[in-house]
């Protein structure tokens, strides 16, 4: 069954995401660099931990999107429908992308890294420089492009409360 308002665990679900991205960037950003032969530290533990607490519940989320579907605002033009679903899925892509490519760049610079120094992760690959630079830059191709999807999710959001003023918003905040 298709409903017109997102439920308790989707909302709980977004807001997690936001939260935990927030946090995720500048930590990214002011990370230093790690060089060859250098240990990841407590920054790029928690980096990845909290990247792959974010694969997680994106990865729920999704799970829980398939099985549990929001009929799009029927009071929107046709092209903002279209938009906003290409713009969900797109979020879900590149986040699901972002984290994952993060979890291989540091299989291939060969870290022993743990989920928050609680359960040791699985390498994804084994160490090689050349695929570790490639997936590098991968992953910041993909953190870059899911900051201005982000933002074209913000603004749209924003647009809906102070231009639109509809209810559009209503249905992902809290209540």
């Amino acid at each position: 069954m298709t409903r017109l308002q997102y439920g308790t665990p989707a909302k709980i679900f977004h807001w997690l995401i936001v939260a935990l991205l927030a946090v995720q960037y500048p930590i990214g950003w002011l990370m230093p660099d790690i060089h060859r032969g250098m240990s990841p530290g407590a920054g790029m533990t928690f980096h990845i931990s909290i990247g792959l607490t974010i694969l997680l519940l994106t990865a729920l989320r999704f799970v829980w999107r398939l099985t549990h579907p929001v009929a799009p605002e029927s009071s929107l033009p046709a092209w903002q429908r279209l938009s906003s679903e290409a713009v969900h899925w797109l979020l879900y892509v590149l986040v699901l992308t972002t984290t994952i490519s993060g979890w291989l760049f540091a299989s291939f610079r060969g870290w022993s890294v743990s989920f928050f120094y609680l359960v040791p992760l699985p390498m994804l690959a084994s160490d090689n420089a050349a695929a570790g630079r490639a997936i590098d830059g991968l992953h910041q191709a993909m953190e870059w492009a899911l900051l201005v999807t982000i933002g074209i999710h913000v603004a749209a959001a924003l647009a809906h409360i102070f231009i639109y003023r509809d209810r559009v918003m209503r249905r992902m905040l809290p209540g």
